[in-house]
């Protein structure tokens, strides 16, 4: 009996077995691996780098191969997170406080008295009457007053809403492919609310801090000269459940917010990479980013202006609100005083800076976990 091997090729292994005679029992044939197994057998041999240069090959279009990475992990998720907002808040922080400002006008503590004792209306009335406005009078750099307990918020607010999304994705998700609308929709509202809550008197004090601006312009004696000064008076009239007062319409506006931001990017990045087959890459990002901020500027508005005056208004020694009695009261207010479009007032500007702020908060976040080697968010 003679036993012939023919190895055709090292690196493939292609191996046959002939015997001279009579059959005998065969040797399993060592076949040639499909263009699956042989992409799939190089990546693991070579590597992380094989596997970039295979999905680069293929142009990506899913997410990437689910592989543990240390950059996938809940703090370096977290981490990359409130770095990425921490970008975009500084970028767009002037959009903020032009908003929050034009929010104010109108209400009854955003009135001056003139010298003689009457009542008088703030001058500024559109976006870039305020801003400019702003830079004649108090300075080009008030333009990010405020913006260090906005820093501290994202400590909080932007890790939390992240991670919650993507552990509520993947809980809702159960190991399928398949996110459906609505369950994106219920992790964005979670995500959010949560988040927001914790964050609350975070930005309580970033409200109070950028008012202080236009009241030393009215001539009004300043109520805090800090954040760490707003902090200890919120807390020396209120208690410490003075730190979430105007938590509720805080909450409710997040959950708007995040529905729109987390859910429509979400949602609508998945569906350009699957009808146009566009890699995940920054033309996706971009338009998926876009499309985000529009929608939760829509949504967010309303209950952003409730929340800026609750949050602004004066309160009596025992942290009561002089103006409004809830989040309720101080809508019906504002529409009837003001009519219903009174509730959009601002939304210029939030919408000019939810749109660049969710496109640089993506595009970073995304950049950094790639640069990581962390998979597709």
């Amino acid at each position: 009996m003679q036993h012939l091997i023919d190895f055709t090729d090292n690196r493939e292994t292609v191996a046959t077995f002939t015997v001279h005679g009579r059959l005998a029992r065969p040797v399993p044939p060592r076949t040639k691996p499909s263009i699956g197994e042989a992409t799939a057998t190089a990546a693991v041999s070579d590597g992380d780098t094989t596997m970039q240069q295979t999905a680069a090959a293929t142009g990506r279009t899913e997410m990437r191969p689910v592989k543990y990475h240390y950059a996938d992990s809940f703090w370096c998720t977290y981490l990359v997170s409130v770095f990425a907002a921490s970008i975009a808040e500084t970028v767009t922080y002037p959009l903020d406080l032009t908003k929050t400002r034009l929010q104010i006008q109108g209400e009854a503590a955003a009135t001056a008295v003139d010298a003689e004792g009457a009542v008088k209306k703030l001058k500024y009335r559109g976006m870039f009457a305020t801003a400019t406005g702003i830079i004649r009078e108090e300075g080009a750099l008030k333009l990010w007053q405020g913006i260090t307990p906005a820093l501290y918020r994202h400590l909080v607010y932007s890790g939390v809403r992240i991670v919650t999304y993507d552990a509520l994705r993947k809980k809702l998700r159960n190991g399928k492919e398949t996110f459906s609308l609505w369950q994106s929709a219920l992790s964005g509202v979670g995500a959010g609310a949560l988040a927001q809550w914790l964050a609350s008197p975070a930005d309580l004090v970033k409200v109070h801090v950028q008012m202080e601006g236009k009241r030393r312009a009215m001539g009004l004696e300043p109520r805090v000269h800090s954040a760490a000064h707003a902090f200890r008076e919120i807390v020396s009239r209120g208690g410490v459940f003075g730190l979430w007062k105007g938590s509720v319409p805080n909450v409710q506006r997040a959950a708007l917010v995040n529905l729109g931001d987390l859910t429509t990017y979400d949602t609508v990045k998945h569906f350009i990479m699957h009808k146009t087959g566009l890699p995940d890459c920054h033309v996706v990002h971009i338009m998926s980013s876009i499309c985000a901020g529009l929608v939760a500027a829509t949504m967010g508005t309303p209950a952003d202006v409730v929340k800026t005056r609750i949050m602004n208004q004066p309160t009596d020694a025992s942290g009561r609100g002089l103006l409004y009695k809830g989040s309720i009261d101080c809508l019906q207010q504002t529409i009837g005083k003001e009519g219903f479009f009174a509730l959009y007032k601002g939304f210029l500007p939030v919408w000019i800076r939810m749109a660049p702020w969710s496109l640089t908060f993506w595009l970073s976040f995304e950049q950094i976990r790639a640069s990581l080697g962390a998979s597709g968010y």
